[in-house]
């Protein structure tokens, strides 16, 4: 029996989105005041004490973490798409002084005063950007009003938060950062505006035509092929580095000498159980630890790192044309077999030295900017092999740490339901989780924001059988549909694309979050080191995937 279309978005979801489409389309300043209705009767999962006079500290401290630390001096936003625009309404941001947050990479500029400018990359940062503002400013002035009629109280009891709420509280701002906040929220209202510069699909399109300007001279070669096969990829930047680069194994001792004299994050006695296991057992904690090994030894570690993977074939293009998605370049015939990580040795690996093809890995994008940058990748490159996505997601019926391989996705900005044979399966990833479970056959739902759900529209998906939430599939499928057809995407439509690709497609996500049983866990807390696992579960799945069938071309 046909499947059918999942439900339409709650009525007051749907309303919020209007809301702030329709005002941020004018000319002048908006101030953010103008989305608290909308946003709080949306009945946010991620925002559930929006209409309570008790103070949401989880909210908060979600929306201060993916905000730069400079919003405490912040009066205006204004948001557009690339330097021209901002220059053209008469702010030199190039002269800006540079912010960035702890849980998002978008570009963003501080005058130094009060005004913050932000890039944006699609439409997606619209809808992640706007409630994610909206709730900060909301939550803010519950604070300043408790803090301001109960000034010379201690923080806890001014607030009536309890003690986990305070210190939820105190990392979300900062801890050296703490007391002067404070004073700061008890001094005055948040009374935020957001002004959209003239935003069009087109500048969308301006701004991954100048990301693949900045790979293309790393990618088009002098020799024949001139533009050789690729398999694209997207994950995160350290993966794929540290299985391939071999960076961290071969210098294990260096970083276990590290974790003797710092301890970072009390990983010492874990490595040491580790290391006696051997190098399997070890790698995991190694990658883990080794950005905070080069960062403890200052900027110059990290151009050794950086040459280092160079000569095992990886190259790193840093913020391509400006935009914040790094990319990293493998060229297989020049992987040093010698240095990766020992479970990608799949048989017939050596043969890898006869092969043409790069992997191009893309630091994960958010939201629809997958759909720009796939678009304008797929039309610079020459034979596409295959396509991987690994990301996080939110599980509706699994634990934190596992991993979900869907077959089905419903994309909320299409609202395409697209059907495909997932490349990857159980047996690629479960011989590599040592903690979580995978899960392969499943149906995700391609949500606008994170904070753009509620319980009743989540639970409506659920009971429909779609159990896995993220922002970058249907994106993504979207971009890979234009790249095997003759026509654009199209809209409420059923895409099968199984069988019609002419390069394999995987999607693999781990779960990062339960928001139906665990509301904290995507609020307040990161994977840590415990997302080592799953994410690296991951990507050694798709990076033999890669080498299996290279080896077997070659």
């Amino acid at each position: 029996m046909e499947r059918q279309p999942p439900v339409a978005p709650s009525d007051e979801i749907d309303l919020y989105i209007r809301t702030y489409n329709s005002l941020l389309r004018s000319s002048g300043p908006v101030r953010v005041r103008a989305f608290e209705e909308s946003h709080a009767y949306s009945a946010s999962s991620l925002h559930t004490g929006a209409l309570s006079a008790d103070i949401d500290v989880a909210a908060f401290a979600y929306a201060a973490a993916r905000l730069p630390a400079e919003m405490l001096q912040i009066s205006s936003m204004v948001l557009g798409q690339s330097h021209e625009l901002f220059e053209a309404a008469g702010h030199d941001v190039r002269s800006w002084i540079t912010v960035r947050s702890r849980g998002r990479r978008r570009p963003s500029r501080w005058d130094g005063k009060q005004r913050l400018g932000v890039f944006i990359a699609s439409v997606s940062d619209i809808d992640d950007l706007v409630p994610i503002v909206t709730a900060y400013q909301i939550e803010w002035n519950k604070m300043h009003r408790r803090l301001a009629a109960l000034h010379g109280q201690d923080v806890k009891h001014a607030l009536q938060i309890d003690d986990e709420q305070l210190a939820t509280l105190t990392s979300a701002l900062g801890k050296d950062l703490f007391t002067q906040a404070i004073e700061t929220i008890r001094s005055r209202e948040c009374d935020l505006t957001m002004c959209m510069l003239a935003s069009s699909f087109s500048q969308f399109q301006r701004a991954a035509q100048r990301w693949w300007s900045g790979i293309e001279p790393m990618y088009v070669r002098a020799t024949r092929p001139k533009r050789p096969p690729v398999y694209f990829v997207s994950s995160n930047t350290h993966a794929i580095a540290n299985l391939v680069g071999g960076y961290a194994l071969a210098h294990k001792d260096e970083i276990m000498a590290y974790v003797e004299a710092r301890d970072p994050e009390g990983l010492r006695e874990q490595a040491r159980e580790a290391a006696k296991a051997g190098d399997t057992k070890l790698a995991g904690i190694l990658y883990y630890l080794l950005r905070g090994f080069i960062h403890a030894h200052g900027e110059a570690k990290i151009k050794v790192v950086r040459d280092f993977e160079r000569q095992s074939g990886l190259s790193h293009v840093s913020e391509p044309g400006h935009i914040d998605v790094d990319v990293q370049i493998v060229e297989l015939s020049k992987v040093a077999l010698d240095r990766i990580d020992p479970r990608l040795r799949v048989p017939g690996v050596e043969r890898l030295q006869q092969s043409e093809a790069l992997i191009v890995n893309i630091d994960y994008p958010l939201g629809m900017s997958a759909y720009h940058l796939l678009s304008r990748l797929g039309q610079g490159v020459g034979e596409l092999r295959g396509v991987y996505v690994m990301g996080k997601a939110a599980t509706l019926n699994g634990r934190v740490g596992d991993v979900a391989l869907p077959g089905v996705v419903f994309d909320e900005h299409t609202r395409n339901t697209f059907l495909f044979n997932n490349a990857i399966g159980t047996p690629d990833v479960a011989p590599w989780l040592e903690h979580g479970s995978v899960f392969d056959n499943q149906s995700a739902l391609t949500v606008r924001s994170a904070f753009l759900q509620n319980t009743q529209y989540m639970g409506a998906f659920y009971r429909d059988g779609y159990t896995i939430l993220e922002m970058e599939a249907g994106p993504f499928l979207s971009a890979i549909y234009e790249l095997v057809s003759p026509t654009r995407v199209r809209t409420n439509e059923f895409m099968n694309l199984s069988g019609k690709t002419p390069f394999e497609v995987g999607f693999l996500h781990y779960a990062s979050d339960t928001p139906y049983s665990r509301r904290k866990e995507l609020l307040s807390k990161s994977l840590s080191y415990f997302g080592v696992d799953s994410t690296y579960a991951c990507a050694i799945a798709i990076v033999r995937r890669i080498f299996e069938r290279e080896a077997a071309r070659s």
